[in-house]
């Protein structure tokens, strides 16, 4: 698991593979206004976007995260 944060844009993506190829992600799921999920082709979850992300996850996750 990888965690890269977005300090401009307040985003956090949480990689459940490893490595996301493009176009992999073949369904999204926004569970709410700042939860979105990415599955693959067989239902398989990839990776968690989370907006606003220092609002909704531990200081302690973001400082530990990759930043882009």
């Amino acid at each position: 698991m990888k965690i890269e944060y977005d300090k401009e844009a307040d985003a956090a993506y949480i990689y459940l593979e490893e490595d996301i190829k493009e176009g992999e992600a073949e369904k999204t799921i926004e569970l709410n206004k700042n939860i979105i999920l990415d599955f693959n082709k067989e239902g398989k979850l990839l990776g968690i976007e989370v907006l606003d992300a220092s609002k909704i996850l531990n200081d302690k996750i973001i400082a530990q995260s990759e930043s882009i």
